[in-house]
């Protein structure tokens, strides 16, 4: 069980950390100071420690030092995150912003932990999906230098792109939906450029307030606003010599578009305040699941921005669009989520694989790693069924146990033997069987009635599956 330091002075985030730490199979050890820590424990031995950076006495970096290759990840509010940037470079192998949900702390420590024991240099792992420092998969797979779970089509030309794109100092555009993995498709064109020993710097433009952005991204000088009691330099500047990843891009406000553009065109930024540019050579990596060349034209993006960053679009397809790879990174996140918890017997049934291949997955890898880890912890028996998922299957989708037995041949115009369908078809498969073959003698009610679900599934099923409604050979239905 993995061993972690908390070094927090205040005391309700402390034992609030600590509790959300151990209910998910962590030992945890805390204190209130640097010096404490010092005092009541061998640091070098924790697993990670998790430090606010602003303490009494010394501050949370301290720990870098004394952890003598320990991470340590540091956490502090926005007011500080240029200190946390400072902090990564000084050795600090990640950095969490106050407030923090539950999840993204777990997600952080998961990852730090996994990225320690895989290999010696620092990684990333996102979304059932690893890759080290240096750009190499700690999974032996095809695609190992990319450190992405997946091999269907248009994965496989993903990973070509990016391997074209990666070595140039191009701008890049990644485009998909929420919880694809956008950020990970970022580290990995990173990772594979000159710039893979500079620092990445990632901001979530949704994520901070927008009366902050322009401060946060270009820096200000002292005195630009009330409470600017000190100049400050900005993420911008941090990401000097590497990569800027601006994730959600179709947040960010007008104003500071207009300040993004002089970055992209002339190269220099100009703090808030300041009468002054300076330099800095900063690629650019942005990410949006929102339709900018629309916004453009509706004036809610600049126009001239969107063509600056379109210069290499890559699009990263939906979960239900990869085919067989939900299941493959399902099972990466059942082995994750079993080795939390010490049990090495768990796996899908028949019922949960056929369920995890065909539901459409709206919130995407994100959804399918909650489900995967909701299933583990509910499940009492080594193999986890369909309904401990929590997910809500159409097409009767797996629900109508009609539908999962494949139904018995209507009575009246029996199909033709050699034309039945057979197990081993996938549901989708069968349900395009099924309607083919029976759709000339059959009303829609009674097609969707047999195959158990609504006649509104039924239409979509065949708009998604390209099979056209027959017009003729069936009484119209009032």
């Amino acid at each position: 069980m993995p061993h972690i330091l908390i070094v927090e002075d205040e005391t309700i985030i402390r034992s609030a950390l600590r509790r959300l730490l151990e209910r998910n199979q962590y030992q945890v050890s805390e204190a209130g100071s640097v010096q404490e820590a010092q005092e009541r424990f061998s640091i070098p031995t924790f697993d990670l420690i998790v430090s606010d950076l602003r303490l009494p006495g010394a501050p949370g970096t301290e720990l870098i030092k004394l952890g003598q290759g320990t991470p340590v990840l540091i956490m502090t509010s926005y007011a500080s995150l240029r200190s946390a940037v400072d902090s990564m470079k000084m050795g600090a192998v990640d950095y969490i912003a106050k407030p923090f949900d539950h999840d993204e702390m777990l997600q952080a420590v998961a990852r730090i932990l996994r990225d320690r024991q895989s290999a010696p240099a620092a990684g990333e792992v996102v979304a059932g999906k690893t890759a080290n420092g240096n750009g190499k998969s700690a999974a032996d797979n095809s695609n190992g230098e990319i450190g992405i779970i997946g091999s269907c089509p248009p994965m496989q030309d993903l990973y070509g792109k990016i391997r074209k794109v990666a070595p140039t100092d191009s701008n890049v555009l990644i485009q998909g939906e929420s919880g694809t993995g956008k950020e990970l498709v970022a580290r990995a064109l990173h990772n594979l450029s000159k710039r893979a020993k500079a620092p990445m710097i990632s901001v979530n433009c949704a994520a901070i307030p927008e009366s902050l952005i322009e401060s946060e991204l270009f820096g200000h000088e002292k005195g630009a606003f009330t409470g600017a009691s000190a100049g400050r330099a900005g993420l911008v500047e941090a990401a000097d010599g590497g990569t800027l990843f601006l994730d959600e891009i179709g947040e960010l406000p007008l104003e500071a578009q207009a300040r993004l553009l002089r970055v992209l065109q002339e190269g220099e930024i100009r703090r808030v305040g300041s009468v002054q540019s300076q330099k800095v050579d900063v690629r650019l990596i942005a990410a949006t699941h929102r339709d900018l060349k629309s916004l453009a034209k509706i004036g809610q993006f600049r126009e001239d921005l969107y063509y600056r960053l379109h210069v290499i679009a890559l699009k990263l397809p939906a979960l239900r669009e990869r085919g067989a790879d939900v299941n493959e990174i399902a099972n990466a996140f059942l082995a994750r989520q079993s080795a939390r918890i010490n049990r090495t017997d768990l796996k899908f049934a028949a019922d949960a694989e056929q369920a995890i291949r065909h539901y459409s997955w709206p919130g995407n890898v994100r959804e399918l790693e909650n489900a995967v880890e909701r299933a583990v912890i509910l499940s009492e028996s080594p193999e986890i069924s369909a309904d401990l998922l929590g997910i809500d299957i159409e097409l009767g989708d797996l629900e109508d146990d009609e539908f999962i037995g494949l139904p018995a041949q209507p009575s009246g115009n029996a199909s033709n033997s050699s034309h039945e369908p057979t197990e081993d078809l996938s549901l989708e498969d069968y349900f395009q069987h099924f309607v083919l073959e029976h759709q000339d003698h059959m009303t829609e009610t009674e097609l969707a009635r047999k195959l158990g679900v609504s006649r509104k599934c039924l239409w979509e099923r065949r708009q998604r599956l390209g099979i056209p409604r027959r017009k003729t050979g069936v009484a119209s239905e009032s």
